[in-house]
């Protein structure tokens, strides 16, 4: 199952991250009711699951979006199973093309993809930059970009062997 596919995800999730950079939000009934407000309605399991998708911390002063520290609360461990899930779930291929990375992924999937990248704080990777259904990774060279994608593939690989 792709998680990314659903437009009507993809707003939610997009509106979530929107209402947690604007203001403060303590807690999953405040924020349901502010997507309630805006026309989204969700079931609390559900909601707890874009946030932890979306990689959004709880603090003291409420939910906090990776960009404004949350990646920082994720040891790298962590990040790197995120990456690999989201290549499991989101990647259809991925291949060396000069000193890019180019991953394929369903319609509306390459940003959360791209984000995992970013997220993922990997040491070749220079910046990455997302369309609807492609990720471009960008890498110090033409080496560095073949063993990327070496490595990236490595979690496709594993999904074809368990079947799914």
């Amino acid at each position: 199952m792709n998680e990314h596919q659903d437009p009507g995800s993809l707003r939610r999730r997009e509106t979530i991250v929107e209402l947690v950079r604007t203001a403060p939000v303590r807690s999953q009934a405040q924020l349901r009711d502010l997507l309630r407000r805006r026309g989204i309605g969700v079931a609390q399991p559900t909601l707890s699951r874009d946030l932890r998708l979306l990689g959004l911390a709880k603090t003291p002063r409420g939910y906090v979006a990776p960009e404004t520290g949350a990646a920082a609360f994720a040891p790298a461990e962590l990040r790197e199973a995120r990456l690999e899930r989201a290549l499991r779930t989101g990647a259809l291929g991925v291949r060396a093309a000069g000193a890019l990375v180019v991953v394929r992924t369903p319609p509306a999937g390459a940003h959360p993809l791209a984000r995992a990248l970013d997220e993922a704080g990997l040491g070749e990777v220079a910046g990455t930059i997302a369309g609807d259904d492609t990720v471009f990774v960008a890498t110090a060279g033409e080496r560095t970009a073949r063993l990327l994608a070496r490595r990236l593939s490595s979690a496709l690989a594993g999904r074809a062997a368990r079947g799914a």
